[in-house]
């Protein structure tokens, strides 16, 4: 299992594909021969190029709301409410919406943009430092993946599903807070002393952040390998959908945690 928006839609995808009958299969046994083109419509499964063509897609779009976000920063406050509203949208769907989720990744986009734009005019060179270091992350969580080195258990996902799920409220409520009292009331802000050494509450917040993020990548990952064969072709949009989020989460974070040490 993914994370929470991934795992309830490919759930509903393996749920339905339906094991035939005797009676079912005695019918399509006996039935005319239907054509190749039809069998495909009718049976084409998920394939390992569907989500790499989904997910070049996706986060196409959203560089190009990236690069809309990047001279025009003052758009990123209402691009991220909403993106977070279409994502949750996504997420409830009992089917992928195409049109959706390239909507999503359009406001999502003009979010990141922005955001780094601004990140940028404080610390030049952060946005660079933070792009390199998610593809770094990204290629070694894949690496772990790949050669069976961290592996998904239902204990282990159980446990990461309730840590994402605690540290989104955790985010929103945060979130809230400052925006109300002008970032007065910000739990990332507060200093704290470890060993003698000052520091803001922040640099821990976004530490755990960036590891939770990371290993959503591994779950993203392991659903996609047991889902391959198994789930229609049109799950591989929430396929695309889960990495883009799991992305633009840890290229936030790093971004945020690169900020603390320039600092």
């Amino acid at each position: 299992m993914s994370n929470p928006l991934m795992g309830r839609s490919v759930r509903q995808g393996m749920n339905s594909v339906q094991t035939p009958s005797a009676d079912e299969l005695n019918s399509m046994y006996m039935a005319p021969s239907a054509t190749t083109e039809h069998r495909v419509q009718q049976d084409r499964m998920m394939t390992y190029d569907d989500v790499y063509m989904k997910s070049l897609l996706s986060f196409g779009v959203l560089l190009a709301g990236a690069a809309v976000g990047w001279f025009v920063p003052m758009l990123a406050l209402p691009a991220c409410i909403i993106a977070l509203v279409l994502g949750l949208i996504n997420g409830f769907k009992r089917e992928p919406s195409p049109v959706l989720i390239l909507t999503f990744a359009v406001f999502e986009g003009v979010f990141v943009g922005g955001i780094s734009k601004i990140f940028n005019m404080q610390y030049a060179g952060i946005v660079m430092q933070a792009v390199l270091a998610t593809l770094a992350v990204f290629g070694l969580m894949f690496a772990l993946f790949k050669f069976r080195v961290i592996r998904m258990s239902p204990k282990f996902t159980k446990f990461l599903m309730l840590a994402v799920g605690g540290y989104a409220i955790f985010a929103l409520i945060n979130f809230a807070f400052a925006m109300f009292s002008g970032g007065s009331m910000n739990a990332r802000t507060i200093d704290i002393s470890i060993m003698g050494i000052n520091m803001p509450l922040g640099v821990l917040i976004s530490g755990v952040a960036v590891i939770l993020a990371a290993l959503t990548l591994v779950s993203d990952f392991d659903m996609i390998e047991k889902s391959v064969g198994r789930i229609p072709e049109k799950y591989s949009w929430m396929c695309a959908f889960s990495l883009m989020t799991s992305l633009v989460w840890l290229y936030v974070e790093i971004l945020r945690i690169l900020s603390y040490f320039r600092d």
